[in-house]
């Protein structure tokens, strides 16, 4: 057997290694793009080795295009999407609409009620607001007779569909779904469905949902740690708010609030469709321009201005929990984009890729000061920040380990990274890219991302970028970027015996 494998297999590298040497520009991946007339975007890679494709779309709107009051709206909004239409998901709309009008209409009721509780000097009635909600909830079990649970969901399923899911981030939301290729038809009807007649129902019950689950998260010291670190580090960016949002504005938020977010900011013209697969390209068009097309184009959202001050002097948290030490250390960087970015991509590789990298071979290993330490640069359109992280093996401290990590970034600054490192470190994210490439989740993911983030999807190809990355390249942003009044430093540490941690947000 091993006979037999061995040449397919060097035939496999030499392959591999043809590509990855390959110049960016030269990688023809056969992507078609198109506009329909509402302005949707639409892109399409034809893959024809497995008789299934991947539809993904992505709306350019994520926690920085929420405000004070509405945090976690788009989170929320990603629940809501699976709950289903005026077609799918209920027995009989018709019976539904004006029970929801009246929840909604009690909702505005308990909404101005509870704004007077926010103060010791309001005259908010907490027993008129439980009697609200009673109501709420007895007119929910009403519309409960008509709803049909998870039909979008079983739809999918019984079609063959797999790896239905959203994700909700910073600056994108997105839906995806795997299906055979002779399920094209049924994904652009339903998504172009719930794209165009969603039915928010259930509403307040999935908002009380929402905050549990973000409850729960924040039972866990670490990511409390993280969140807080995150709002510490960005002082004028709305990348300082939690994904999830905020706990009292999620409990407030109410359905008219959703529906209006919905209307600006998944309008077809603020979005994109990319389809990767076993599909012919014509087809597709025909599909997108029959469901998607008739959808009404909105008044294009405001882009987000606002960018992050400069840090003027090192910011610190210490938060106290029953758990084992963390210490988290950012660094403001450069917008995605400029050329620094990839030069601090590469970098990070360099401190935390594997055994071999700095971090690990010098704090895991040889000093014996960490359980685990990290590196990875976070690019984003408004404001980066270059993360290390680490965990102290005892009976060493969050502060030794935190002095250790600042020694190896100051080697950086002096020494440079040896050429073979280099060469070794820029091999293994070209690698890792190409990987990617095989799946066509990932591929979708990059294009339609590319698109939204960068305004062409050409751009997910960046190995130029990276493979121009030299030695002194790594130590000029080194000396530029991981200086003390650039930092920020968040460190959980072990409460004293019988105290509890009281960090959070």
């Amino acid at each position: 057997m091993r006979r037999t494998l061995l040449p397919l297999i060097v035939v496999m590298l030499i392959v591999a290694w043809a590509a990855l040497r390959s110049p960016a520009s030269e990688m023809r991946l056969g992507v078609e793009e198109h506009t329909l007339k509402n302005g949707m975007k639409v892109l399409i890679l034809p893959r024809h080795n497995l008789p299934v494709f991947t539809g993904f779309i992505q709306f350019n709107a994520g926690s920085v295009n929420e405000r004070p009051g509405i945090t976690g709206i788009s989170h929320l909004l990603e629940h809501m999407m699976f709950k289903g239409t005026r077609d799918m998901g209920t027995t009989d709309y018709k019976a539904e609409e004006p029970l929801m009008r009246e929840i909604d209409a009690l909702a505005a009721q308990w909404y101005a009620e509870k704004a007077k509780t926010r103060t010791e000097y309001g005259k908010g009635d907490p027993a008129r607001l439980k009697v609200l909600e009673e109501k709420i909830k007895a007119l929910l079990d009403r519309q409960r007779r008509y709803i049909v649970k998870d039909e979008l969901w079983g739809t999918y399923l019984r079609n063959g569909g797999e790896a239905l899911n959203a994700s909700t981030g910073n600056d994108t939301v997105q839906y995806y779904v795997s299906l055979p290729a002779n399920r094209l038809e049924l994904w652009a009807y339903m998504e172009s469905d719930r794209m165009a007649r969603p039915v928010l129902r259930e509403f307040y019950s999935e908002r009380d949902v929402v905050n549990e689950e973000r409850r729960m998260g924040n039972n866990e010291p670490q990511y409390k740690l993280y969140k807080e670190f995150f709002a510490m580090a960005y002082a004028s960016s709305p990348y300082r708010a939690p994904v999830v949002g905020y706990e009292s504005d999620i409990s407030s938020v109410r359905r008219e609030d959703a529906e209006r977010y919905f209307k600006t900011y998944y309008a077809p013209n603020n979005a994109v469709a990319c389809i990767v697969g076993d599909v012919n390209p014509a087809e597709v068009m025909a599909m997108m321009r029959r469901y998607f097309e008739p959808i009404p184009s909105q008044k294009a959202p405001d882009p987000v201005m606002t960018m992050e001050v400069e840090q003027q002097g090192e910011r610190r948290i210490e938060m106290e929990a029953d758990a084992f030490p963390v210490v988290y250390m950012g660094y403001h960087g450069p917008r995605c984009g400029f050329r620094d970015e990839f030069a601090l991509d590469v970098l990070a590789s360099v401190l935390s890729e594997g055994r071999t990298s700095r971090l690990y071979r010098s704090l895991v290993e040889k000093k014996r000061l960490a359980l685990a330490a990290s590196a990875y640069n976070l690019s984003r359109p408004w404001a980066s920040l270059f993360v290390l992280s680490g965990k102290p093996r005892a009976p060493h401290t969050a502060a030794d380990l935190e002095s250790a990590v600042y020694e190896e970034l100051e080697k950086l600054k002096t020494e440079p990274v040896e050429a073979r490192t280099l060469e070794k470190v820029r091999n293994n994210l070209e690698v890792n890219f190409l990987r990617e490439l095989n799946v066509n989740m990932w591929m979708a993911f990059k294009l339609a991302s590319s698109h939204t983030l960068t305004g062409d999807w050409r751009n997910f190809d960046q190995r130029a970028q990276v493979r121009a990355v030299t030695a002194k390249d790594i130590m000029r942003v080194a000396a530029a970027y991981f200086v003390k009044k650039n930092r920020t430093v968040a460190t959980l540490v072990r409460a004293p015996q019988g105290a509890a941690g009281k960090g959070g947000r």
